[in-house]
């Protein structure tokens, strides 16, 4: 298989940023909530506001901000360095850059600037958190022909913030998801999942 394009990157990188600026507004609100705004909100485009995302629509959040930290890192690097990512999402905190802060992400960013080495600083269980899944796309770009270095980084880049095996669960099923996107494949359920257990990547 020929290797990611360009365009490939840009393309995952600006759908994740719209995706998050759409849904990020109910982000924690209970299934029925979710369904209204997609069915009422959205459709007669008059999105309300709400006090747990105090933007105008149209922002993405910190999810989209530490993908693109996960990629400038990776090309500052030459390869996926956890210890370099994790030092860049300590600073995007720290000097407060960050939009729509999670908790979970936040409170290991301060654990980082203090010192905390990478491997010990993730927010431990039972929170769990869709940060490290949110930010997991480029991880299946730049490892979509290596299903154990994909997995291995999507784990890393995950626990950095959140240590709950869960949020490793989800980070490896999105950057599995977009693997299998990039070879052009619709990305149903049924057989996704059974790509995934061929990977290791179960929980």
């Amino acid at each position: 298989m020929a290797l990611p394009r360009q365009e490939q990157f840009t393309g995952s990188l600006i759908g994740q940023c719209l995706a998050d600026a759409v849904g990020c507004r109910v982000e924690g609100y209970p299934p029925y909530a979710c369904q209204n705004y997609v069915s009422y909100e959205l459709k007669i485009k008059q999105p309300k506001d709400r006090d747990r995302f105090p933007f105008p629509f149209g922002q993405y959040t910190d999810d989209s901000q530490l993908a693109r930290e996960l990629l400038e890192s990776y090309l500052a690097c030459g390869r996926f360095d956890p210890s370099d990512y994790a030092r860049r999402i300590a600073a995007i905190f720290a000097e407060n850059r960050i939009v729509g802060r999670g908790r979970a992400t936040e409170e290991a960013a301060l654990r980082l600037a203090q010192g905390v080495p990478w491997q010990e600083a993730g927010t431990p269980a039972p929170k769990a958190g869709n940060g490290s899944a949110m930010r997991a796309g480029p991880i299946g770009l730049l490892f979509y022909d290596s299903p154990e270095q994909l997995i291995q980084a999507a784990h890393d880049q995950g626990r950095i913030t959140h240590q709950d095996p869960r949020c490793s669960a989800g980070a490896v099923a999105i950057a599995g998801a977009v693997a299998i996107a990039l070879r052009g494949e619709t990305v149903s359920p049924q057989p996704f999942l059974s790509q995934r257990e061929r990977l290791g990547a179960t929980d």
